[in-house]
């Protein structure tokens, strides 16, 4: 396949890249700054994918067969809120639209930060564990609803151009080798812990990636969502009396069990055949090759 892939000198976007060509596709990678190193299977652009006419520029000279779409503002606190909503949208938007014009499918990195716990001035209980796709979504922070935007534009953009969106949401992706979980959990006590916006779930940039495979690869009619995260919290402690300690009660609907994660991916595993393949026990102190040409 003919693979578009926007970030694609990002975190996740350049071990996509890495990935997908690796794997035998034409994949063709769109960032604000072509990358300092050639790729195999690789070629790149310079775009900014806030400028519609070069997103449609782009869609209808390459004419993918799907795009992944990485792009964005990853989280909160590296713009101002209002940056971060509206470049996220108006990318978003711009590329769902030149997609759509040209047939081209679409799977992209929305957030468990849709939920609205993750950045919410105050973190609250979900309403039952674990949190699943279908959970209601209460955003209060730009990132988050910048995301939840992007996926009421997944609805619109399949109503009106029958493309499929395959929408996922990862949780706090981290990379083999540098994680950045240690030194939380080495010095974490239940009694005196803030909060957690995700509840101690993270998930490797790997299973990401593989996600991303198996979503292009299935068959999809419409849109879609899936949440990425890995099967266990990060702290190497029961989950559910760990959210009980820490927040004082726990939702009445809980079926946690030992550590799993707060998020369930059996949506992923029973229609994408994906399961998370790595965890902090193996991957924190892991050496892996990253994408050699971002380096």
């Amino acid at each position: 396949m003919k693979l578009l892939v926007t970030g694609a000198t990002g975190g996740i976007g350049s071990w996509t890249v890495d990935r997908l060509a690796s794997a035998g596709h034409d994949v063709v990678g769109v960032d604000l700054e072509r990358p300092p190193e050639d790729r195999p299977n690789a070629r790149f652009y310079a775009a900014d994918l806030t400028d519609y006419g070069q997103a449609i520029d782009l869609f209808q000279t390459e004419e993918p067969d799907a795009v992944v779409h990485c792009a964005s503002i990853p989280k909160v606190g590296i713009r101002t809120g209002p940056e971060t909503f509206r470049i996220n949208v108006e990318c978003t938007y711009n590329v769902f639209v030149a997609a759509g014009s040209v047939g081209t499918d679409i799977v992209w990195t929305s957030s468990e930060s849709i939920y609205g716990t993750p950045f919410a001035e105050e973190v609250w209980l979900p309403d039952y564990l674990p949190i699943d796709e279908s959970h209601t979504y209460r955003p209060e922070d730009p990132y988050g609803t910048s995301k939840l935007v992007g996926e009421e534009l997944a609805e619109m953009i399949v109503r009106r151009d029958g493309v499929s969106v395959v929408s996922l949401r990862p949780s706090w992706v981290n990379y083999p080798g540098e994680y950045a979980l240690t030194d939380v959990r080495e010095s974490f006590d239940p009694e005196t812990a803030d909060r957690s916006g995700n509840f101690w779930s993270y998930v490797d940039v790997r299973d990401v990636t593989s996600l991303i495979e198996a979503a292009l690869e299935a068959d999809i009619d419409g849109h879609e969502s899936y949440l990425a995260v890995a099967e266990n919290n990060y702290l190497g402690r029961p989950t559910a009396e760990t959210i009980e300690t820490v927040f004082g009660e726990r939702p009445d609907r809980c079926t946690l069990e030992g550590e799993s994660s707060a998020y369930s991916t059996a949506k992923a595993r029973r229609e994408l055949g994906w399961e998370p393949e790595h965890t902090w026990r193996s991957a924190e102190d892991e050496s892996a090759e990253g994408p050699a040409f971002v380096k």
